[in-house]
């Protein structure tokens, strides 16, 4: 024993490998931070020679330019706000898009694997045909080809189940709309969240103590639920109240209306991630052993018990991975909407650049804006990743 610590100490730190690798990133770091120094440094000058410094004062002036849909805004309002109702629509786009997207993954990736060759063989034509035509043709297809084309005037409008209405302005549906009681509920929604999160800890720590499998979420949401409904009957008139699209002389009224835009590039996004998704999907299904999908028809299984019970759980730990970089993708593809007028991040900053001339201001904007967007993506997908590895004892 005291040889090996002896011929430890002796070996020089030159010669020493955990030294080198320390010594080595940090000069790694320190040619980046230079990298970065330069640039920034060589910026500052070339700004300054035309008479020019890095200011994000104008984000204080008034817009000046319409934003047709998202939160409330008036051209009077500035252009920080304006630059916010962009996110604010780029986030909505993205979240509708990954979960429409994912349903669509999951449903034409076990389609793939169906045993019915129809069904199999339809699948297999979608993935390969979505996947081989770009993004941009995808998106001015279902916007002029299909919005503005296919679709009747507002007087002729296509009516589909639940009051949802189809034309060419766009898309109507029913929505609910916060009444004057909708404060008082959300203290009972706000309360029933903080119980739901204490019960879902210590129901956690109870099974893990046990070493017994269960669903603490289930509780959680039971606990949840359950606050959230008591306080719909204990407050004085309805929180919500729905509002559906009626027709008037020349267009609808009530209800959540849908532009033309956001509904092409909600479709584009899904539709075409969606296809790599199946792949994912598919890929991670057949990385499952066949002796466990053996195993579970031993015990008298269904195929979609077996598929929901012992497959999925499985793929899960191969599907996780690529599917964060597809959530991104999906994320940093919304930026096309420029190119079909819908008023995301990138077309409300491009429109301020093209106002105020501020292009690096703006530019450092956009990327701050996509970078916190894309690292808080993967901060939830590989936390997912790490609940659902397979811990080995």
């Amino acid at each position: 024993m005291n040889n090996k610590v002896a011929s430890s100490q002796s070996i020089p730190f030159w010669r020493d490998i955990r030294v080198l690798r320390v010594i080595g990133q940090v000069l790694f770091l320190l040619i980046i931070a230079a990298g970065i120094w330069w640039l920034l440094n060589n910026l500052q000058n070339n700004l300054k020679a035309y008479g020019l410094k890095i200011s994000f004062g104008f984000l204080k002036n008034t817009a000046g330019f319409p934003i047709s849909e998202g939160l409330r805004y008036d051209p009077t309002d500035v252009h920080g706000y304006a630059f916010w109702v962009g996110i604010v629509n780029t986030i909505r786009v993205a979240l509708i898009g990954i979960v429409l997207a994912t349903v669509i993954g999951i449903v034409v990736g076990v389609a793939r694997l169906s045993s019915n060759w129809l069904v199999k063989k339809l699948a297999g034509i979608y993935v390969e045909v979505i996947r081989n035509i770009p993004l941009l043709v995808q998106l001015f297809f279902w916007y002029f080809a299909v919005m503005l084309t296919s679709l009747p005037m507002v007087k002729n409008s296509i009516r589909l189940p639940g009051l949802i209405y189809l034309t060419r302005r766009g898309v109507y549906i029913p929505w609910a709309t916060a009444t004057e009681s909708f404060s008082t509920w959300m203290f009972y929604v706000i309360g029933g969240l903080a119980l739901a999160i204490i019960v879902y800890v210590l129901r956690r720590t109870q099974l893990k103590r046990a070493e017994r499998p269960g669903f603490p979420i289930a509780w959680a949401g039971m606990v949840f639920i359950l606050i959230a409904f008591a306080g719909w009957f204990l407050t004085s008139g309805n929180p919500l109240a729905l509002t559906v699209p009626v027709l008037k002389k020349f267009n609808f009224t009530g209800g959540l209306w849908l532009s033309t835009s956001f509904t092409a590039l909600l479709m584009g996004l899904s539709v075409y991630t969606g296809a790599f998704i199946a792949e994912i999907v598919r890929a991670g299904i057949l990385a499952v052993s066949k002796g466990q999908i053996e195993a579970a028809k031993a015990v008298a299984l269904k195929r979609a018990q077996v598929l929901r019970l012992v497959v999925m759980p499985q793929a899960l730990r191969v599907i996780i991975p690529p599917l964060t970089s597809q959530y991104l993708n999906l994320t940093k593809n919304s930026s096309l909407a420029i190119l079909i007028g819908y008023y995301d991040l990138m077309n409300v900053g491009t429109t301020i650049f093209n106002q105020t001339g501020r292009a690096v201001e703006m530019i450092l904007l956009i990327m701050a804006s996509y970078l916190t967007m894309s690292l808080l993506t993967s901060l939830l997908m590989n936390y997912y990743n790490r609940r659902m590895k397979l811990v080995e004892r």
